[in-house]
């Protein structure tokens, strides 16, 4: 019994060595004031086009969508976060910050298997 071509081309992404794993590297810690515009960088090591999320965790609570195909709004996301950018650098900007927007920020690769992810506390 033969399996279908598009279902061996998605078993091929998990034979080791068929992979490319994409380093994802994003801006350091920073400390912000409340009303305060704050920007977070994050940049691949090889182009991912738009393939890219930002999340928000809070401590003790699973991480929450916001910024999704890197400029795209999840729903219910406030307006003051706003996505940027293509290929390499993308950032993630906070305007007029408040309190409830303490926590740690991820940006996620999704263009390649395996996901790779990196965070910045702020």
């Amino acid at each position: 019994m033969r399996a279908p071509a598009h279902l061996l081309g998605l078993l091929l992404l998990w034979i080791p060595g068929s992979r490319c794993d994409i380093q994802m590297t994003q801006s350091l810690s920073q400390i912000v004031s409340l009303g305060d515009t704050v920007t977070i960088r994050c940049q691949a090591s090889q182009s991912i086009d738009n393939v890219l999320n930002w999340y928000q965790q809070k401590s003790g609570k699973s991480p929450k969508l916001l910024i999704y195909g890197a400029t795209r709004m999840e729903d219910g996301v406030p307006l003051r976060f706003r996505g940027s950018g293509f290929g390499r650098v993308f950032t993630l900007t906070i305007s007029s910050v408040e309190p409830e927007d303490n926590g740690t920020y991820y940006c996620q690769q999704f263009y390649d298997y395996p996901p790779t992810a990196e965070q910045v506390i702020t």
